[in-house]
């Protein structure tokens, strides 16, 4: 039985893809599926004006939603420290996205290269938790290593592969960035299957539906 495919556009800064990763690594386990996973740069990298254009109603929303939803899913959430975007408050008290970024460049590259390899959702689902779930200086000691690790890959070989193929890997990047604006949205997570895009980790189920009616049997 061959498999069907999805593309998955991801950010290693949205809590939305963070949420939404253990049901697509579990369903690529699960079913006769490939989950592609394809990482993007978040919007305060991609699109920085965002944050000086939105309603000053969204963080209130945004944060209990966010927390809401984490509940409902039964997973723990904390936002992260560092956050993987660094960014500084304004003297409007709108967040800006600083020049200087440590951490989101490495890990972006770092998710090509493990799909690459062929632990795409699994190193997402390990680095995300990481990440999300509350550990402090997530960056430092052997965090990212052990993450790495428990994903079926060595942190230390893929730092050199990024260290040499910044380039190619950048390539890369943007090339997953344009495959998104063509999937038909631009916000992360969003699920792409045959053309039709599934944005938002409130989409899986429907995915899912989806796929099954074009398919998709267990493994």
């Amino acid at each position: 039985m061959s498999n069907l495919e999805v593309d998955v556009f991801w950010s290693f800064r949205s809590p939305w893809s963070y949420l939404a990763t253990p049901r697509l690594r579990s369903w690529q386990e699960q079913y006769n599926l490939k989950v592609v996973f394809r990482p993007v740069y978040p919007i305060a990298i991609r699109t920085p004006d965002f944050f000086l254009q939105m309603n000053p109603m969204w963080p209130t929303y945004f944060l209990q939603d966010l927390v809401r939803v984490a509940q409902f899913l039964e997973l723990p959430l904390t936002w992260p420290n560092p956050d993987p975007v660094n960014q500084f408050q304004g003297d409007d008290g709108r967040p800006r996205t600083s020049e200087d970024q440590p951490h989101i460049y490495r890990l972006t590259r770092l998710g090509v290269l493990a799909q690459e390899q062929g632990k795409g959702i699994e190193f997402a689902d390990e680095i995300s938790r990481l990440i999300w779930q509350g550990t402090v200086n997530w960056h430092e000691a052997d965090h990212l290593a052990r993450a790495t690790d428990r994903a079926g890959l060595n942190l230390s070989e893929l730092d050199q592969l990024v260290d040499r193929d910044e380039q190619r890997l950048e390539a890369a990047i943007e090339q997953n960035q344009v495959a998104h604006e063509k999937a038909g949205h631009w916000g992360v997570p969003t699920c792409a299957f045959r053309g039709e895009p599934f944005f938002g980790q409130d989409r899986l189920e429907v995915l899912l539906w989806r796929l099954k009616n074009e398919g998709l049997t267990a493994r």
